[in-house]
């Protein structure tokens, strides 16, 4: 067990099963009491008991992300149980690849409500509480695709570059209140959700051009994001930083 978080209380969002969780049991690692929320009671309860097994405080909150009234639960509770609020990464997305004309109203409602409204609310959220504890670190999930053109993935790229701008705004209008924001943005990591939208074929072409010759690990975006929300990165806000293993950069 490490101590980068010890005594801080976090909520991550679409904590329940890949970069979610890893980053809890990160979080957990190194000290911090951490809240899983996931759109799932059963998949938040689960990942929940598995860190208090491991010796962790950690609780479980269901709810729809797109929804203000989410995040007032999750983190109306801790604020309640621990008198205070210090971290919020804002990770929970949905997402579906495809040509322009095949995009549904179902489908852009439900990206950019998990993967954008849910950054508003969570940021607006948090930073209330957090200014109540006297500061705290906010760390949003982008992309490298915030950065780049994906093939058929016009709402996605849109959504994480949104995710982007959301970080730098709030970063200045938070800052005076001792409150951090930045993203954390990976580049293709083996997760369940990549193995829906990705094809061996598309996932042979991004080892190949990857500089570092591999996809990136859960454990690889929870390090970033732990350096973000620790002490450590005091006087680090608005950063947007790529975990991608160069390959945004490659492409250029």
């Amino acid at each position: 067990m490490g101590t980068r978080l010890n005594g801080k209380v976090a909520l991550v969002t679409g904590g329940a099963q890949g970069i979610g969780r890893g980053i809890c049991e990160r979080f957990a690692a190194e000290g911090a009491v951490v809240g899983v929320l996931d759109i799932k009671a059963d998949n938040a309860e689960r990942a929940a008991q598995a860190l208090r097994e491991q010796g962790a405080q950690a609780f479980a909150y269901a709810g729809d992300v797109a929804q203000r009234a989410t995040f007032e639960a999750a983190v109306g509770d801790l604020e309640r149980r621990f008198g205070r609020f210090d971290i919020m990464v804002n990770n929970a997305a949905w997402v579906r690849y495809g040509p322009i004309d095949a995009i549904t109203p179902e489908v852009l409602a439900r990206m950019t409500g998990t993967g954008f409204h849910s950054v508003v609310w969570g940021i607006q959220v948090g930073a209330a509480a957090m200014a109540r504890s006297g500061g705290g670190a906010i760390v949003n999930i982008a992309s490298a695709a915030g950065f780049l053109g994906i093939p058929s993935g016009m709402v996605y790229c849109g959504v994480k570059a949104g995710v982007l701008g959301l970080t730098r705004s709030s970063a200045v209008d938070l800052g005076p209140k001792n409150i951090r924001v930045n993203a954390v943005c990976p580049g293709s990591v083996a997760t369940e959700g990549v193995s829906i939208n990705v094809t061996p074929d598309m996932e042979a072409k991004r080892v190949a051009r990857a500089p570092l010759g591999r996809i990136g690990a859960v454990g690889d975006i929870a390090s970033a994001v732990c350096f973000l929300a620790s002490d450590e990165s005091s006087f680090v806000t608005g950063e947007s930083l790529l975990v991608d293993g160069g390959v945004t950069h490659a492409l250029l």
